[in-house]
C-alpha cells in the first residue's frame, strides 16, 4: 500500500515558516501590549466600583469559591448569572468558569433543587449550549466595554422576569496581573419587612413591598455591576498573560525555525561545494 512519505523542508518551506512564525509574534506582542492599556482602564474603574458596591456586603455577604462551593444551604429554586467573555485568545478564563458552573449544577441537581441559567458572553454561550442549553433562560453577547451601570441595569431587569429564590452571579474575581478566582455572589430577595437585616433601616412607605422590591433591584444590579468589572478585569489580565506566552513559544519555534534553515543552508552549500571539487577531479583526470 502507498504511504506518504514526509521528508525535510526546503530552505524555501523554512523561510516561509520563519517569516509566517515572525508576522504571528509580532501580532501576540501587539495584542499583549494593547491588552495591558486595557488591563490598567479596568484595574482604575475596578478600583472605583469597590466603594461603590461596598454597601451590598453586610447584605449579600462575601463572595465564595466556585471551586469548593456548598450548595446544601442553597434555596429551592436558583438562576446562576454565568459571566464569560464575548471574545477569545484569553487563556482558560471561560473554560475554567464554564466547567466548575457545570459541577455546581450538578450538586445542584443532586440535592433536588432547580437551576436555571442566565449566560453572559458568546464563549460562554457556546461552551453550555451543547450540556445545559435546556436551563437557559437567556443570555446577553456582543457587549459594549467598557462595562456601565446602565448595562448592569438592563441585565438585572433581564435577569428579574423570573421568579428564583435566590441570584447567583458566577464570574471570575480579579486578584492580580496573574491571579483570578472563579467566584460565586449570592442575593436573595429582601422582601420581608421583618428581616433582622432591616431592623436598622426605615422603609417609607411603612413596609411599603415595592420599596423592597426596589432596594432588592438596585442590590443586584449592583452587584452585577462589580461583577462584570470583576471579569473584565480579569479577562485582560488573562489574554495578557496568554498572548505573552505566545510571543514566547512564536520566538522559541522561530529559534528552532532558524536552526534548521542554518543547517538545511549548510547541507546545500557542502553538497554543492562536494560537486565541484568532484567534476574538477574527473576534469583532471
Amino acid at each position: 500500500a502507498w504511504q506518504q512519505v514526509r521528508g525535510m523542508a526546503t530552505e524555501k518551506q523554512l523561510k516561509e515558516r520563519m517569516v509566517g512564525t515572525k508576522n504571528i509574534e509580532k501580532i501576540t506582542k501587539s495584542m499583549k501590549m494593547v491588552s495591558a492599556a486595557k488591563l490598567r482602564g479596568d484595574q482604575n474603574r475596578l478600583a472605583a466600583a469597590i466603594p461603590f458596591a461596598k454597601w451590598t456586603s453586610p447584605i449579600t455577604g462575601p463572595e465564595v469559591d466556585l471551586e469548593t462551593l456548598d450548595v446544601s444551604n442553597f434555596p429551592a429554586k436558583n438562576l446562576f448569572v454565568v459571566m464569560t467573555t464575548d471574545k477569545g485568545l484569553c487563556g482558560g478564563v471561560n473554560t475554567i468558569l464554564t466547567r466548575m458552573t457545570r459541577a455546581a449544577v450538578s450538586k445542584l441537581d443532586a440535592d433536588g433543587k432547580k437551576v436555571d441559567l442566565f449566560i453572559l458572553g458568546e464563549k460562554g454561550r457556546a461552551q453550555m449550549r451543547r450540556t445545559h442549553g435546556d436551563r437557559y433562560i437567556g443570555s446577553a453577547t456582543d457587549r459594549l466595554m467598557p462595562y456601565t451601570f446602565e448595562l448592569a441595569t438592563a441585565l438585572t431587569q433581564e435577569v428579574l422576569n423570573g421568579e428564583y429564590d435566590a441570584v447567583h452571579l458566577l464570574y471570575n474575581k480579579f486578584k492580580s496581573a496573574i491571579v483570578y478566582i472563579p467566584s460565586v455572589k449570592s442575593v436573595t430577595p429582601l422582601l420581608d419587612p421583618a428581616s433582622p437585616f432591616l431592623f436598622n433601616f426605615a422603609v417609607e412607605p411603612d413596609n411599603d413591598p415595592e420599596t423592597l422590591q426596589n432596594f432588592y433591584e438596585y442590590t443586584l444590579a449592583t452587584k452585577v455591576y462589580h461583577s462584570l468589572l470583576d471579569n473584565a478585569t480579569s479577562e485582560q489580565s488573562s489574554r495578557m498573560s496568554a498572548m505573552e506566552n505566545a510571543s514566547k513559544n512564536a520566538g522559541e519555534m522561530l529559534g528552532k525555525l532558524n536552526l534548521q534553515y542554518n543547517r538545511a543552508r549548510q547541507a546545500r552549500i557542502t553538497t554543492e561545494l562536494i560537486e565541484i571539487i568532484s567534476g574538477a577531479s574527473a576534469l583532471k583526470g
